[in-house]
């Protein structure tokens, strides 16, 4: 047995010279406030036990109980019991095999806790084997949602975006239903990765208004991974038209998502991009913008996403601009110079208020019904939704104010005055060289 083997070989490490690390912690108990407070000593068994997990990896039962706990029903909800904390497993903090090597050190501290020998104790041994089993008994009922997505990749096997969350490519999950597996055949796409969600942990029966509420909440999960993952990247990614799910062990149930498009092209999200990404489907779902300018600017951004033409798809794109930039209306004219004061270097913004105009220009021979065989006409529309991505994405981070029309006004009025000072300068340059008196100047009014 593999914890009989672990015990041997940390005692021969503490016969050796090694100690066991203490915490110091105080107790005041019921004493009066003021009196001197009483000092504890707490064994970090656990800690001892993981500065010697390379050498128990080695030990005979070792690799056979990490395939056992891998494909373990409950792995999730026992490592959520006992607090295991993947983060120093940098390269794949996601994957089962991480994980379930996680549980082996878990399940050691807990046998463990607190002891400064590893003198294996029977009643100790059994308790934590029966917290362990339990944690797969918690999940008889047990509700699990899985869906499809497209035009994303992750260069890992599987990516932990929250707790219950997941993305993984279909091969790196077991027991998923069939359609999840081969829905990239189906739609003719070549690659796709499976997202799975764990809705309730099954503590008790589940009722049919239960479970309706439970796949009402996971639908507005999957649009809240959706919505970030588009903001984080180019916005082509999309989610398949069906999901599944089922409760405890029974058959998975399709169902329609509700929610169309299709990718383009394809996000790559690194392992060192991980972290970034966690970290920002958490910004996104907590500041996502409710009833304003914003959320219908954001809501016409992820309608143009599903689009299945992109000349549809760029009159939704103008619409949010308009909504967030041209308050004062579409004829007023500011959208182009207001956006390319937020979007370009004041070098390049009389480049790019030429592109947004030819925009809304094709925009118009859209609805006309004109012709639409212009050249540039693709990269024009994509240039239009990233311009707006990267509007709304800085928003919802904070990094600029909702109050775009005026910080964008503020852009061009400071470029103004640098402008006007810069023709002053060389007015008098000049006079100076050719001798002549300087100029009068009028008095600037602004």
């Amino acid at each position: 047995m593999f914890i009989e083997s672990a015990a041997v070989h940390l005692q021969a490490e503490i016969d050796a010279g090694a100690e066991v690390p203490f915490e110091l912690g105080s107790q005041t108990g019921r004493r009066r406030r003021g009196a001197t407070p009483l000092y504890s000593y707490h064994a970090l068994t656990g800690a001892f036990i993981t500065e010697h997990e390379a050498e128990l990896a080695r030990l005979p039962g070792y690799s056979e109980s990490a395939k056992l706990l891998e494909g373990f029903d409950g792995l999730d909800r026992y490592l959520a019991a006992v607090g295991a904390d993947l983060s120093s497993r940098r390269s794949r903090p996601a994957n089962g095999r991480a994980r379930a090597l996680s549980a082996i050190t878990a399940l050691l501290a807990d046998v463990f806790d607190e002891q400064t020998d590893f003198e294996l104790h029977p009643e100790r041994l059994g308790a934590a084997l029966e917290r362990l089993a339990r944690s797969e008994a918690a999940g008889s009922d047990a509700v699990k949602l899985v869906a499809t997505l497209h035009g994303l990749t992750i260069t890992s096997e599987e990516l932990l975006v929250t707790a219950g969350l997941t993305i993984a490519h279909p091969d790196a999950l077991e027991g998923i239903p069939d359609g999840a597996a081969l829905s990239g055949a189906h739609d003719g796409i070549e690659d796709h990765l499976v997202v799975e969600l764990t809705l309730r942990d099954g503590q008790e029966t589940i009722t049919d208004a239960e479970l309706r509420e439970a796949v009402a909440q996971g639908k507005e999960i999957l649009k809240d991974l959706l919505r970030a993952l588009r903001l984080f990247g180019d916005g082509r990614v999309a989610l398949g038209a069906l999901a599944w799910t089922r409760v405890g062990d029974s058959g998975w149930d399709p169902f329609a998502l509700g929610l169309g498009g299709r990718p383009h092209g394809m996000l790559v999200v690194t392992v060192e991009q991980e972290d970034e990404l966690r970290a920002f489907c958490n910004l996104v779902s907590r500041r996502a913008p409710h009833g304003n300018q914003l959320a219908w600017a954001l809501r016409r951004f992820e309608l143009g996403c599903e689009r299945e033409s992109p000349y549809e798809a760029l009159t939704d794109h103008l619409l949010a601009l308009r909504a967030v930039l041209e308050p004062e209306g579409q004829s007023s004219g500011l959208l182009a110079g207001r956006m390319a004061a937020l979007c370009a270097t004041p070098e390049h913004r009389l480049e790019l208020t030429e592109r947004i105009l030819a925009a809304v220009a094709l925009e118009q021979a859209v609805i006309a019904g004109r012709s639409l065989k212009r050249a540039g006409g693709q990269a024009l529309m994509r240039e239009v939704a990233d311009h707006l991505r990267a509007l709304l994405r800085d928003v919802i981070c904070g990094h600029l104010s909702p109050e775009l029309p005026s910080v964008a006004d503020e852009l061009l009025v400071s470029q103004q005055h640098e402008e006007l000072e810069n023709d002053t300068h060389l007015e008098e340059d000049a006079a100076a060289e050719s001798g002549l008196p300087e100029p009068e100047r009028e008095p600037v009014l602004f």
